[in-house]
């Protein structure tokens, strides 16, 4: 009996990293190599998502804001500046907290790029994944967003392309009608951006950034008001000295007020004060640049904490919950 002919091969089209998709970890690679894709491409992206950066924006101006604005504040807008400066065409470049349908970012009808904030990392480096998606927005087609990928292995970070010297100041918005262009309104806005927008502003919390000091931002929710104030110090020296103030009974920022506690964002400590129902932000600006004053001295000091001290420092650290 004849033995059969094995069946002619057909060339598979051979992808680039940037069009490969995922798949499962045992299915062979869709880059054609004929390699599962765990041991192919699948290798780099898993690297990629265990290799977590703590302090993506360290390096660049504003990191406590950046950090703020990614994980406290709901709307706020930041004009970036490019190293270079501008393409041809790109008459901004904008960062905002969030764009409707969690588009990563979004390329406006007259050339401008707004870059999301609030948007996952595929990698474990926030500030690759947003390189990644920036240079893609800077080429895009006018009037399109920008879509998620899984982000290369390799590739510049946000340090690589945003200007060291350029400032960052943000802007803090009641709503999130940035989404629509100064030459339109919200009723010529598309109805899915239309309802975005509604839900958006509905869920948004009131939020003030502080004049006076760095970084905190005073926030009302129905209960009770907050500040919250990303700190660049590093996070043992910084408990010790709010340790010193909190025994000290200094740790407040004004009758009514108490430090209950801090998250950890993304490298940094991030205190937060409960504020009575009533105290706004200007209220809390002069208790803030008194207690940044009692804090720098805290800060100076060297000596070992007292008892009084210590049990202080421990309750601080047994209410702090890390969010990134």
């Amino acid at each position: 009996m004849a033995k059969k002919r094995p069946a002619a091969k057909t060339a598979k089209p051979q992808l680039h990293n940037g069009e490969i998709p995922v798949v499962g970890a045992r299915e062979p690679c869709p880059c054609g190599s004929g390699r599962r894709y765990k041991a192919c491409h699948g290798a780099a992206a898993a690297h990629a998502v265990t290799a977590h950066v703590q302090r993506p924006f360290e390096g660049l101006p504003g990191e406590c804001d950046w950090v703020a604005l990614r994980e406290l504040v709901p709307a706020a807008t930041v004009p970036l500046t490019l190293k270079g400066g501008l393409p041809e065409g790109v008459p901004s470049v904008t960062l905002v907290t969030v764009l409707p349908m969690a588009w990563p970012a979004l390329r406006r009808e007259d050339g401008s790029v707004l870059l999301g904030l609030q948007n996952d990392s595929s990698t474990g480096d926030l500030g690759r994944d947003m390189a990644d998606t920036l240079e893609r927005a800077l080429v895009a087609e006018p009037g399109t967003p920008v879509p998620a990928r899984r982000v290369p292995a390799e590739g510049p970070r946000l340090q690589d392309l945003l200007d060291p010297d350029g400032g960052f100041e943000p802007v803090v918005h009641t709503g999130f009608e940035f989404w629509i262009p100064e030459s339109e309104s919200a009723q010529t806005a598309s109805p899915e951006i239309a309802a975005s927008l509604e839900r958006a502003n509905a869920a948004a919390i009131p939020t003030v950034k502080l004049s006076g000091v760095d970084a905190a931002y005073w926030c009302e929710t129905p209960d009770k008001n907050h500040l919250r104030w990303v700190m660049p110090h590093a996070e043992e020296k910084l408990l010790d000295a709010l340790a010193r103030l909190h025994a000290a009974g200094t740790s407040s920022l004004g009758e009514g007020t108490r430090l209950v506690g801090s998250f950890r964002a993304h490298g940094l400590v991030v205190p937060v004060w409960d504020l009575p129902t009533g105290v706004g932000a200007d209220d809390v600006e002069k208790p803030a640049a008194e207690f940044a004053e009692r804090l720098a001295g805290a800060l100076a000091s060297d000596a070992p904490l007292t008892p009084e001290e210590r049990r202080a420092r421990g309750g601080l650290t047994n209410r702090q919950v890390t969010l990134s």
